[in-house]
């Protein structure tokens, strides 16, 4: 019982975080439309997302 006096509920399961459903998936051609630069608003901040010479993505604020 809870503190009211009802009877206690079980949690249902949760999926796990890492499950592939629940995250969304972009291409970073799609993503980044043929240019090798991205400004990123977060809130306040700006990030820029840039393919590297190696085609390796790199976030820096």
């Amino acid at each position: 019982m809870d503190a009211v006096g009802h009877p206690a509920k079980a949690n249902p399961p949760r999926a796990p975080l890492s499950d592939a459903s629940l995250v969304r998936s972009i291409d970073s051609i799609d993503l980044l439309q043929g240019g090798r630069e991205l400004l990123i608003r977060h809130g306040t901040s700006i990030y820029k997302l840039r393919v590297t010479a190696s085609e390796k993505l790199i976030l820096t604020k």
